[in-house]
């Protein structure tokens, strides 16, 4: 039994029973399962506030509420009859048992659930245990019918809801009811699925087996990305619930994923050869420094820098010597040292905002190719060598945008390290900015699409939220990098930036300068029209 903090504003009151507050207290004081609710963390939150101002439809469930968080929402309730005949066919299958002895048992675990939800739930032990009975009977009956998508299933299904599957397979009810399932709102702990199981099958080998399947099955319509992992041999009862049970086939290992790839390792090698590359420009940079020191000192210069169109006039052709030797612009000297000013992408976390990646159609102008991989996130890779963009295969339909934000949420959530899928929606979010960015992916064959045209597929990527907390993943982090790397380092496009900054973004001082040398002849030509020139300064 949590304590009584019920996260109201102040002031708020709420109908507070005080025999039933004292029996609760009492039953949890006496349970024998007090001494294992420390090992249960909170897995059913919240979402964050930042994440739900963006698109509440995305995280509040529109069909069907499951669990206690938005149980009370009247515009939910018309599922209840469907929940109610889920629970008969239930009794029916719970082997001479009454659904009232389900509900006792699932009484008994009444500080277990409570400790799942990161919320306080203001509501009696036994409503609690009644809403679990009712909601998990429906979820495993519906689990089942996503479970008929592996043909050795059809035999164990049972027959009472064969309706559901013919007919909801051809109803957008089914995917709404989809869409709900993944929400992180909606969610209920498995142990409360397998305790159902268990009254319903012989023996618990068989009831794990059950809802292994069920999940599997489920999370093969909910997966963006269709070549999963498979979880055989863990215990299904590890998962917290089905949000978290798909997070963790999708998203590659801690261990696997935040090791240092080989790429980064041999980086060593790398920055020791730009170092040797750089000791020539190390020399050539300080003296052309001083050179500029020593002009600038003169009194002629002095004054003519004062003004701005002679200081574009002096600057312009330097600047364009300095980029296209590959020195960058020439500043004055900082008193601190590199260190402080030269940082690696890997010293801060990076952020949102941080992440500048070109998009698909500027990578495909200069010569990058995509290419797609029938694995998870962690495949994701650039070659430098061929100039290749490695990144997994990725269905999107009309539940994809539902659950991917819902993943995101939940990653943040509950997660302290690293937001490994988080920071993939942000790399796809910055490569494609687009239609025709998401129209060559997915002629390349990494998107496969179920909307109706590629702006949709823009629009889920570019919607996504921003991350509510600074993450770095370092084998993505390598990866935006390489790119940056690849695409900076080319001869057009340092002219093209140079162009943009200094020339086009200087169009009104140049304009200036032309208007004033345009005068300046006008002015002399006028004055040579008046006054005989040749004449005037003996010339021939």
């Amino acid at each position: 039994m949590p304590p009584l903090q019920t996260n109201l504003p102040f002031g708020t009151s709420f109908n507070f029973d005080e025999l039933q507050w004292v029996t609760n207290i009492r039953r949890t004081i006496e349970a024998d399962q007090l001494e294992d609710d420390s090992e249960i963390s909170k897995c059913i939150f919240s979402v964050p506030k930042a994440l739900m101002s963006t698109h509440p439809d995305c995280y509040t469930p529109q069909q069907i509420s499951l669990g206690p968080y938005h149980h009370s929402r009247l515009e939910l309730h018309e599922m209840d009859r469907y929940k109610l005949s889920a629970a008969k066919r239930s009794q029916k299958l719970l082997q001479s048992l009454k659904f009232q002895d389900l509900v006792e048992q699932l009484m008994k675990l009444e500080s277990k659930i409570r400790a799942c939800y990161s919320k306080y739930l203001n509501i009696n032990g036994e409503t609690l245990a009644w809403m679990m009975a009712i909601d998990a009977s429906f979820l495993i009956e519906f689990l089942q019918v996503c479970a008929l998508c592996d043909p050795k299933m059809l035999s164990k299904v049972p027959s009472g809801i064969s309706y559901l599957f013919d007919y909801s397979r051809r109803e957008s009810g089914y995917h709404a009811i989809l869409r709900d399932m993944a929400m992180l709102e909606n969610q209920i702990p498995l142990f409360m699925l397998r305790k159902v199981l268990e009254f319903q099958f012989p023996s618990l080998k068989s009831a794990d087996d059950m809802l292994y399947s069920m999940l599997m099955g489920s999370c093969k319509e909910l997966s963006p990305f269709k070549t999963v992992v498979s979880l055989s041999g863990v215990k299904v009862s590890h998962d917290a619930h089905l949000l978290d049970f798909l997070y963790n086939i999708i998203v590659p290992k801690v261990e696997e994923s935040f090791e240092i790839p080989e790429e980064v390792k041999d980086d060593s090698k790398d920055t020791q050869d730009n170092e040797e590359s750089s000791v020539d420009s190390s020399y050539i940079k300080p003296l052309l420094i001083e050179i500029w020191k020593l002009l600038s000192k003169l009194k002629v210069l002095n004054k003519l820098l004062k003004s701005a169109p002679f200081a574009v006039i002096l600057k312009l052709p330097w600047t364009i010597f300095l980029n296209l030797l590959g020195f960058g612009t020439v500043k004055q000297p900082n008193t601190s040292s590199e260190s402080e000013i030269v940082c690696s992408s890997f010293d801060q976390p990076p952020s949102v905002e941080e992440i500048t990646i070109p998009s698909v159609s500027q990578l495909s102008k200069c010569g990058v190719r995509f290419v797609p991989t029938n694995g998870s996130i962690s495949t994701i890779n650039f070659d430098k060598q061929t100039c290749t963009f490695y990144l997994p295969k990725i269905s999107l339909d009309v539940n994809s945008d539902v659950v991917l934000r819902n993943l995101v949420a939940y990653e943040a959530s509950n997660l302290s390290g690293p937001m490994v899928f988080t920071r993939y929606t942000e790399l796809m979010n910055g490569i494609i900015d687009s239609d025709e960015d998401a129209k060559k992916l997915r002629e390349k064959g990494i998107i496969l699409s179920h909307l109706r045209n590629d702006e949709e597929v823009a629009n889920i990527w570019n919607g996504m939220s921003r991350s509510i907390r600074l993450t770095k993943v370092p084998f993505l982090d390598k990866v935006i990098e390489d790119v940056n790397k690849y695409h900076d380092g080319l001869f057009k496009v340092k002219v093209g930036k140079f162009m943009k900054m200094y020339v086009f973004g200087s169009w009104k001082l140049l304009t200036l300068v032309a208007a004033t040398l345009l005068l300046i002849i006008t002015s002399l030509q006028a004055f040579c029209s008046v006054y005989d020139c040749v004449r005037l300064f003996h010339l021939k």
